[in-house]
């Protein structure tokens, strides 16, 4: 005789439904992806163009306005578009930030292209950083602001605030912007000036292509692309994923390039050099002392940051003369710490709580 063999229960059978239901919208969504023609929408907040020069531009967007202290953010410059800090609703920093009532300003440095090679590090800190600012304070009408640096906009804005102390600063946020570069990572011995001859490299390209960018960054984890889409494919059933995945995905491809002078001095000065925790460096021929600083400080550091290591941030908060500073350490990535999934669970209510008690 045969064992008795238990048939499916109700359970195993639901399970199995819910797989078979999940693989067709799967491919269904797949479909609708390959042959989709339209780009995700991105950047919906409402926002209006303050002040354009050259390339940048000023955006204040549309809020509550309720903390008298307005805020300026700075990001990066050139690598990649700021739309990623205004996603899609729902999923921006931006839209956040508006809601909690800060009157919001962002620095848009623009696209760069050969016409740019002799742009500077110390232009875009000393000249152009310096202008918006005071055309972002004039038109909230108030008489001071906080200043947020975001990545590579921390060591620009902070060398903005600490060669004008004449400008009102009110608070200093620093997220995931890298300060001591002896502790910067990858990138760190990448472009160490033993292996790494910058001058040579900018001398011979002129400004620094997006592929060259887009490579740099796919090669700090080269199995990124694959364990991305496999994510894609188990959430491929589920349409708000397909959403935010083809809204990311479009922003994490669209690199941009540098201007020649400016990738020399950032590679030289910050990375080679490390001048700026050392209290070494000069732009605009003044120099650029973070003891200068004594506002309210915030350093945020993101555990998984594999661009800006939580110990080449963290050394911001021992660096300034502030006598009300923190340093956090957040779950995440890079990315992640503001733009990811679990941003509006861990950064996003950190940064305006702290700002809201100091503005």
């Amino acid at each position: 005789m045969s064992p008795d063999i238990p048939g499916p229960t109700s359970d195993m059978l639901a399970q199995l439904n819910e797989e078979a239901r999940r693989h067709l919208l799967r491919l269904k969504h797949l479909g609708e992806m390959v042959m989709s023609q339209t780009e995700p929408e991105v950047g919906l907040t409402p926002r209006e163009e303050i002040y354009r020069t050259n390339k940048a531009r000023l955006w204040r967007y549309a809020s509550t306005r309720t903390h008298r202290t307005p805020l300026l953010f700075v990001p990066n410059l050139g690598i990649s578009r700021p739309y990623i800090f205004d996603l899609m609703p729902k999923a921006s920093f931006i839209e956040y930030m508006t809601q909690q009532g800060f009157d919001f300003f962002l620095v848009d440095w623009g696209v760069f292209g050969p016409e740019d090679n002799g742009f500077t590090f110390a232009d875009a800190a000393t000249k152009v950083l310096p202008r918006l600012a005071r055309k972002a304070l004039a038109s909230s009408g108030a008489s001071e602001m906080s200043v947020l640096g975001y990545c590579m906009g921390a060591p620009i804005s902070l060398s903005f605030v600490a060669t004008h102390p004449e400008f009102p600063l009110k608070n200093y946020v620093d997220m995931a912007g890298p300060i001591d570069f002896a502790h910067v990572g990858m990138f760190g011995r990448w472009l160490d000036a033993r292996y790494f001859d910058v001058d040579r490299y900018v001398d011979t390209l002129g400004s620094i292509p997006a592929d060259m960018v887009k490579l740099g960054f796919k090669l700090l984890k080269p199995t990124m692309d694959l364990s991305t889409n496999v994510n894609l494919w188990w959430n491929l059933w589920n349409p708000q994923y397909v959403t935010g995945f083809r809204a990311l995905n479009m922003w994490a491809n669209e690199y941009l390039p540098f201007p020649g002078e400016f990738f020399r001095q950032w590679v030289k000065e910050f990375y080679q050099q490390n001048k700026l925790i050392k209290g070494e460096l000069v732009m605009g021929g003044r120099p650029v002392k973070l003891s200068n600083i004594t506002c309210p400080v915030l350093a945020v550091g993101a555990h998984e940051d594999n661009i800006a290591p939580p110990d080449c941030v963290k050394p911001l908060i021992d660096a300034v003369s502030s006598q009300d500073k923190e340093y956090v350490e957040l779950p995440g990535g890079h990315i992640s710490l503001i733009a990811g999934r679990s941003a509006s669970t861990h950064c996003w209510p950190k940064v305006p709580s702290w700002l809201a008690a100091r503005s």
